[in-house]
């Protein structure tokens, strides 16, 4: 039984397939350290993965299925997997040394980067505060959007079969 309530979000008006990807600069945390760096700088293809902030069981759940199939490792070699949320960087790297996580990931306390991409939430009763949605989107050598899905719903989780499907077109 679930013991939450379903939230229906509003419609996102999200980067769509053919577009180009926003470019971002944002602390790039990995398991030893974080610097500034650029979505540009990153190698594609890449698979962009938005979640709510460390800690939120949404989060949890979404990079432990992208650590259990080994995205971004084995027959996904080619894509790298870099996620972007609210946390800041000391709180991804405590969350990448929790999970064991072999990922790096943006940090975006201001939620810019999810308002960019059309993946952002405000959350309900709380004035100012947002987070990012739960969104993938899979992009190509030349950093144009191949794949894209934002969650319409709360909590809403990436259909991680398809994901891994458009990936290995990529």
């Amino acid at each position: 039984m679930v013991d939450f309530d379903v939230v229906e979000l509003p419609e996102a008006d999200h980067v769509a397939v053919g577009e180009d990807a926003p470019d971002f600069t944002r602390p790039l945390v990995g398991d030893e350290y974080w610097s500034d760096t650029a979505l540009s700088d990153l190698d594609g293809p890449i698979a962009l993965v938005f979640f709510p902030m460390d800690g939120a069981f949404p989060a949890t759940y979404v990079w432990n299925e992208i650590r259990d199939r080994g995205w971004g490792h084995g027959d996904t070699d080619d894509v790298t997997v870099v996620g972007v949320s609210v946390s800041t960087p000391y709180e991804h790297k405590t969350f990448i040394e929790e999970r064991e996580m072999d990922y790096e990931l943006f940090s975006d306390p201001s939620a810019e980067v999810a308002e960019q991409y059309g993946a952002i939430h405000d959350l309900d009763g709380m004035t100012g505060i947002r987070e990012h949605r739960p969104a993938v989107f899979l992009l190509d050598e030349d950093h144009t959007v191949e794949y894209a899905w934002v969650a319409a719903e709360w909590p809403e989780f990436p259909d991680y079969d398809e994901v891994e499907a458009q990936i290995e077109r990529l």
